[in-house]
């Protein structure tokens, strides 16, 4: 019977053209990729070189405890950037929000390359870089969520995990280029030209990839679910009062199942980034190259696992990658103990990233198969934007303080606690591997 009913919904789905699997690849993931690159580039910047160009009176952990707080600023934003890019989303179609949301958010990034520093106009250029932020979390507010419905709803129904992975690929191709440029700006530019301008040309180099972007997603069509729709006259003219009326509990469930993924993923890459360089003795060139290794097993994982989810299921995977994610929460302290400890830096960023792409993969599927079509891209958009707040919007800050004040286990403590919050919410979330994606 069950084979029978996805026989039917997969019918029903390919009832209406699709783009071709590289366009629908490319699309999603590019977006993505420009995010993840923008942050990357804001994370490492915030982490190395922020608290001297923007903070440079004050004493090195206070400059970096507020240059990692305008890092929070962008996940601030995002929820205001999921309600508009969701309500026209689900109104107008994915194809013409994602364009949008992509100019939005890539201008932003390039601009934060142009501002002048605290010494050429004082406070101003604090306020100048936390308006780019935010307008740059406005446009990230609703590139994911898009991202992902261009690819899921484009997916035969026994492959919406694998791809949903597509957009999740766009996190370690980010990072690997963000953290490659900045690994080859520094092996040729002097501390002090860094500072000085070779921090923003990763902020710059940006605009390439936006203009790559932007070629591909005007050649795509809307996706065929939403086209469905429409001929349907299935959707909505006020997606977010619908969304809330109907979807509340999805939002919530939604939110703290991707939250630890959150909190993992930066306390992965940009603490350990200002950790490592800060207290274990390593250069911001040689911990770059571990995190960059550690990045490409982080984006096999997530192939392999979303594959998994696709046949095993989404919920059984999560349950147990998160119940790891608690165990490696205790274990990870002692990762990082000792002057230039190698083994153990490699230790905690491969294991971390391991189980991190374990438990990131099937995302992009998980979210949006809690909201029926009409609802699909303002529920998870506010869901993932939302787990981006409680997840991840101070998590570097957080870290950071309690390493200072309370020790690496309190760290850990940290992570520890959001996991068990992400497990609850798996817990009482209903498997969503067999629903019908056309409704």
């Amino acid at each position: 019977m069950e084979t029978t009913t996805e026989a039917l919904q997969t019918n029903k789905s390919q009832s209406i053209e699709r783009d071709p699997i590289k366009t629908v690849i490319f699309a999603s993931m590019i977006g993505t990729a420009v995010e993840f690159f923008d942050f990357y580039a804001y994370g490492t910047a915030a982490a190395t070189y922020f608290p001297k160009v923007f903070f440079p009176s004050l004493t090195p952990t206070i400059a970096i405890l507020l240059s990692l707080l305008t890092f929070g600023v962008a996940f601030v934003a995002r929820p205001l950037g999921s309600f508009i890019f969701g309500h026209f989303g689900d109104k107008i179609g994915r194809k013409k929000t994602l364009v949008v949301s992509l100019i939005l958010m890539g201008g932003s990034t390039v601009l934060i390359g142009f501002l002048p520093s605290f010494e050429t106009i004082g406070m101003a250029s604090i306020l100048l870089l936390c308006l780019c932020r935010f307008v740059q979390g406005i446009g990230l507010g609703g590139e994911w969520s898009g991202a992902v419905l261009v690819a899921t709803e484009n997916a035969p129904e026994n492959k919406r995990a694998l791809y949903g992975s597509f957009p999740e690929l766009g996190a370690p191709l980010g990072f690997f280029l963000c953290n490659g440029l900045f690994f080859v700006l520094e092996s040729f530019l002097t501390p002090a030209q860094m500072v000085s301008f070779g921090w923003r040309i990763p902020f710059l180099a940006s605009a390439v990839m936006v203009f790559i972007g932007l070629w591909v997603r005007k050649r795509l069509q809307e996706t065929p679910l939403f086209r469905m729709a429409q001929t349907e006259e299935n959707v909505t003219k006020s997606p977010l009062k619908e969304v809330f009326k109907t979807s509340w509990r999805q939002i919530l469930k939604g939110t703290f199942i991707v939250a630890v993924s959150y909190t993992f993923f930066f306390t992965l890459s940009t603490w350990s980034l200002t950790f490592a360089t800060t207290n274990l003795g390593f250069s911001n060139r040689e911990f770059l190259l571990l995190l960059m290794s550690a990045i490409v097993m982080f984006a096999a994982v997530i192939l392999g696992s979303s594959y998994l989810a696709d046949r095993w299921g989404r919920k059984k995977l999560l349950m147990s990658s998160t119940a790891a994610i608690a165990v490696f929460s205790v274990v990870f302290p002692y990762f990082l103990m000792g002057q230039h400890n190698v083994p153990g830096a490699c230790a905690f960023l491969f294991i971390g990233f391991f189980l991190m792409g374990l438990v990131y993969g099937p995302i992009g599927a998980v979210l949006p198969e809690l909201f029926s079509t009409k609802v699909r891209y303002s529920g998870s958009a506010l869901a993932y934007n939302l787990s981006a707040i409680v997840g991840a919007a101070f998590a570097p800050t957080i870290a950071t303080w309690l390493a200072a004040n309370w020790g690496l286990k309190t760290v850990g403590l940290y992570l520890g606690i959001m996991a068990v919050v992400s497990f609850i919410a798996l817990a009482v979330t209903p498997e969503t591997k067999h629903i019908d994606y056309t409704k």
